[in-house]
């Protein structure tokens, strides 16, 4: 089920009283491209998104970097000790996808929360479930070995996730970079470019100041997947 506008507030409202307003959350913000945390840092707190988007991804042996999810406003991430039960370290690269703003709290006020408040437990229930389907999603888009088929799987996912609907179509509200875009689906600059411009083409997608309108996912979707 889709939050409205008035729950996603009141989700961010319950973050904020993590702490029993003691040891309130923090306000962090990171620039595009900037790290929040590394593969293997102490997992000691919290997240949740207040604005923008941030990329998780798996940083492999090889030097290959996989992204997992991306995720949206009003996510919550950085919980894995609270899934094992003990602490343990960062398991995802956590990047600003975009200019983020996050709360933060250390994981023992938070555990304690969880106990205190049930609307928090309802919180990350839905943020995980959210974050398994995307997911899901990613590596499905990954599997293409195709890289046009990789584009257009990705662009879908952020129509559902980031999608605005315009007289136009489905305008994913993100300003996207090339090389950004690029570095999600494990492609380089040159190939998303021409790519992209390919789309452009056969009228499938538009694109201003960086923001992506998809014409029509559904047609989008059978001609190139």
């Amino acid at each position: 089920m889709e939050l409205s506008l008035n729950q996603d507030k009141s989700l961010a409202a319950v973050f904020r009283k993590i702490g029993g307003g003691l040891y309130p959350p923090v306000v962090e913000t990171f620039d595009r491209g900037k790290t929040i945390f590394f593969p293997g840092d102490p997992a000691e707190r919290v997240y949740f998104l207040l604005k923008g988007a941030v990329k998780l991804s798996r940083v492999y042996e090889a030097g290959e970097e996989i992204t997992v999810a991306l995720l949206r406003e009003n996510s919550i991430f950085g919980v894995l000790s609270l899934i094992t039960g003990e602490k343990s370290d960062r398991f995802y690269h956590a990047v600003a996808f975009t200019p983020v703003e996050l709360l933060s709290a250390p994981i023992d006020h938070f555990k304690q929360s969880l106990k205190d408040n049930p609307d928090l437990s309802m919180l990350m229930l839905q943020g995980l479930s959210s974050r398994i389907l995307q997911t899901e999603m990613m590596i499905e888009t990954l599997a293409h070995r195709d890289m046009g088929s990789r584009l257009v799987s990705f662009l879908l996912i952020l129509c559902r996730d980031f999608g605005l609907p315009t007289p136009e179509g489905i305008r994913i509200d993100l300003k996207l970079s090339h090389q950004a875009i690029a570095e999600a689906i494990g492609s380089t600059r040159v190939t998303v470019t021409r790519l992209l411009g390919e789309l452009k083409q056969e009228e499938m997608i538009s694109i201003y100041k960086k923001k992506i309108t998809v014409h029509n996912p559904v047609i989008l979707s059978q001609q190139f997947t």
